[in-house]
């Protein structure tokens, strides 16, 4: 049975809806992970028609398998078809579409006008969402693109939360509007970018992005060469390129009062590590909401799970304001590291599935484990066992089963991990 969203409470009259938590699943292992940790629905892409190259993706068999998993547990599923088709590209597009709806997909993401309409005609039933490639700024476009047939857009990361407010107001209260709350930001207009097509013929608008934004510069000036001056953000304005991420866990009040009806995460080129902790730090954000609105705070523990995983400097993007992009480095922050997977609980004894090597008593308290729906547990490792040699001084075969004695029996897709040491 599939989960719907539920109204939580009135102020007043109107009626407060939860809104969706929307997780990226790169491949099947991010798809599990998306959803054994909280997410609502997730979004993907098939083989064609995707903005994610770098992702496993999924093809006919495999995306209909990705439903039926997915539905099975409540869970929605939207297919990416956000790329801008050539005509040549085009020609394949109604049996993409077929397809898609055969697979059982929840809803098409698509960023093009064609397609739009090609899939009103080929697949009426299903739900189609537009992405934010289209660059949704207004709600004239918005009311445009429902009358066209759009159940929902995905907004341009560009507008505040006073321009979504006006969005909400004015377009009609069918039309479900969609925010990204946390993940990387383009630095182009809605992920239109030519950066990288032009310095590496890599095209972002195919899935290929180079990333030239996150890169460091130096201006020279032309009369002056060999003298190198760093970008840097000043009182006099901000640079353009080497942006942070977008974090938004303190504000899920906000974003679910100015009307976004599903909070997106970036990161279908992401590992199922990221995909996991920053789909449970934003679950237990909205249970916290939905539990009491009035009084709003976010869990601490929600608040450090956003740190460990691998990413930029935070910031809150346009939302409040232009976003400031001091950064302490331009470089990512990598904390903390995955070392296994929990598969089950047997006989007292945690199977796990090794990631990175890890040893008896390894750096103590800064074990831990992560729980789906819950606040994180230290754990301390102390015997490891090895089904084959017995009790082992250190577990160093990436992939390999191990025991590790464990009172409490933990949910499959809990994850080991550690500091990374470069940091202790």
């Amino acid at each position: 049975m599939r989960r719907r969203r539920k109204d939580c409470m009135k102020k007043g009259n109107p009626v407060l809806q939860m809104p969706e938590l929307l997780s990226p699943a790169g491949d099947r292992e991010c798809l599990e992970a998306a959803i054994r940790y909280g997410a609502d629905a997730v979004y993907l892409g098939g083989t064609q028609f995707g903005m994610r190259a770098a992702s496993a993706n999924f093809d006919a068999d495999g995306l209909k398998a990705a439903c039926t998993y997915a539905h099975e547990r409540g869970t929605r599923v939207y297919l990416t078809c956000n790329t801008l088709p050539t005509n040549e590209e085009a020609e394949q597009l109604p049996e993409f579409l077929r397809m898609a709806q055969e697979a059982g997909v929840d809803a098409l993401i698509v960023a093009d006008v064609g397609i739009l309409m090609l899939a009103r005609r080929v697949v009426p039933a299903l739900p189609v969402h537009i992405s934010t490639q289209a660059g949704v700024v207004n709600y004239l476009t918005a009311t445009e693109l429902f009358r066209l047939g759009a159940s929902r857009v995905v907004l341009a990361r560009e507008l505040s939360l006073d321009t979504i407010r006006v969005i909400r107001d004015k377009a009609p209260p069918e039309l479900e509007l969609e925010a990204f709350v946390h993940g990387a930001m383009c630095m182009s207009f809605s992920g239109r970018c030519l950066i990288s097509s032009y310095l590496t013929r890599r095209d972002a608008n195919r899935g290929e992005c180079a990333q030239p934004c996150r890169w460091n510069y130096r201006l020279v000036e032309e009369k002056r060469p060999g003298q190198y001056f760093p970008i840097f953000e000043d009182e006099r304005g901000s640079y353009l390129l080497n942006a942070k991420d977008l974090c938004m866990i303190e504000h899920i009040d906000k974003l679910a009062q100015a009307g976004i009806t599903s909070f997106k995460i970036e990161g279908r080129a992401k590992s199922a590590y990221y995909t996991a902790v920053i789909t449970n730090a934003y679950r237990g954000a909205i249970d916290a909401y939905r539990r009491d609105p009035e009084r709003f705070e976010p869990p601490p523990w929600t608040l450090e799970e956003v740190n460990r995983v691998s990413h930029r400097e935070y910031s809150t993007g346009f939302y409040f304001d232009r976003p400031d992009q001091r950064d302490r480095d331009g470089g990512y922050i990598r904390e903390w590291e995955i070392v296994a997977v929990v598969d089950g609980w047997e006989g007292g004894s945690l199977v796990v599935t090794e990631r990175n090597r890890f040893s008896r008593g390894a750096r103590g308290d800064r074990v831990g484990i992560m729980v789906p729906h819950s606040r994180p547990v230290l754990f301390e490792i102390g015997t490891i066992l090895d089904p084959e040699c017995g009790e082992v001084e250190s577990a160093c075969h990436p992939m390999r089963r191990y025991l590790l004695p464990y009172d409490t029996p933990l949910p499959a897709g809990s994850i080991l991990r550690r500091q990374a040491a470069e940091t202790i």
